[in-house]
């Protein structure tokens, strides 16, 4: 992969999350892209790495095969857009875009194109969630009846804690379902291979007005940081959500998402019945896997590569009891997009998420503020 190489957009914590999982993987990051080059320095000069002074100085630069993009979310859109016209592959946080109609602008573009195209739904790439699906292909649960579960952080607890994601014109009109609950969505959906074919939401603000801080701060900083000056601004983003959900097969689901939640760092749980066994599994776990049943012992998976499906082997590097968490997912997941990279041209297959699979969580992201709204259930649209 010597004449591969990457640049990243977005210096926060994930850009530097994926600068660590590229490096990891021997693919070489020429340089980054921040809001200012003042304040893309100092993360650059702790991580070794070139400053471009502008998004356009790194599109021209022609060494830059692939762009990573992890800048707020309403800079999305445009910025993969240029990649795109620009000949270079994209990997792209979540969400895709703001709109559908720009998701769907973006997957045509990128399809025409011919180049490789992934979101960074980088939860699938854990061992044991990779190894559930393979389990659910297999039959070993029979079909799906049920899918349950959470996705709940604490981050956004206080009046005091603030972040860009809170202000609709940067973020968008949905906040934690779009931020985190896309995850569980995207999850579970790749898990057990159902579609969503309708939605029934109920979101609340608790916290209707904030103190933002006068000068930006980092995502995850909040508790960590103290800002002498703030202002208040009124909220109009949720900071919960619960959403019935019906399945194309007949399966029923529920979710529940929150960013203000005490004690839940990061926690994403899920457990799908089947008509024969249950998979269960929660991210602060992520080395368990529990498979129910009823007519023999329930038991707990831990992961060991030489126990899970073989298909599934590639996507574990280090032998059981030697933990794998957050960061191996973005490592895995970019081994799967750098091999189409490779290749030439993506495969027919995708072994990673693409534009269509962020396009298709947009769709359902709209659905779910429509619900809300109105107070019905929602059918998806695609």
């Amino acid at each position: 992969m010597t004449e591969i190489a990457a640049a990243v957009v977005g210096t926060g914590f994930i850009g530097v999350v994926h600068v660590e999982a590229l490096r990891r993987l021997g693919i070489p990051v020429l340089g980054v892209v921040g809001s200012s080059v003042e304040r893309a320095r100092a993360k650059a000069d702790a991580m070794g790495l070139h400053v471009y002074a502008s998004f356009e100085e790194m599109l021209a630069d022609p060494r830059v095969t692939v762009v990573h993009i992890t800048t707020p979310n309403h800079l999305h859109f445009p910025q993969v857009k240029a990649a795109i016209a620009a000949g270079k592959h994209v990997v792209c946080e979540k969400p895709l875009a703001m709109t559908s109609a720009e998701s769907a602008e973006l997957l045509r573009l990128a399809n025409e194109a011919g180049i490789v195209h992934a979101v960074n739904f980088n939860i699938r790439f854990y061992p044991l969630c990779q190894h559930a699906r393979a389990l659910v292909q297999t039959g070993e649960i029979g079909a799906t009846r049920i899918i349950q579960g959470s996705y709940l952080q604490d981050w956004l607890m206080l009046p005091t804690d603030w972040n860009w994601r809170l202000e609709p014109e940067l973020g968008g009109e949905l906040r934690a379902v779009a931020d985190i609950g896309s995850h569980w969505l995207d999850l579970t959906t790749f898990i057990t291979g159902e579609q969503v074919s309708a939605v029934m939401a109920d979101m609340a603000t608790f916290i209707p007005v904030r103190h933002k801080p006068t000068r930006p701060i980092d995502t995850f900083t909040g508790k960590e940081v103290t800002v002498a000056e703030t202002v208040e601004q009124p909220i109009h983003t949720e900071d919960y959500a619960s959403i019935l959900l019906r399945f194309a097969s007949g399966a029923r689901g529920v979710l529940t998402v929150s960013q203000v939640s005490p004690g839940r760092k990061n926690r994403l749980s899920f457990e799908i019945d089947g008509e024969r066994s249950s998979l269960a599994w929660d991210s602060e776990r992520p080395e368990e896997l529990w498979l129910g049943r009823r007519e023999t012992a329930s038991g707990l998976l831990l992961r060991d590569p030489a126990l899970l499906m073989p298909a599934v082997r590639g996507t574990t590097d280090y032998p059981g009891g030697h933990a794998e968490g957050f960061p191996d997912t973005f490592k895995q997941l970019y081994k799967a997009v750098y091999r189409a990279i490779a290749s030439g041209a993506p495969p027919a297959a995708p072994d990673y998420p693409t534009f269509a699979d962020g396009h298709a969580e947009l769709l359902l992201g709209e659905a779910i503020l429509r619900s809300a709204r109105e107070e019905r259930w929602v059918a998806i649209e695609r």
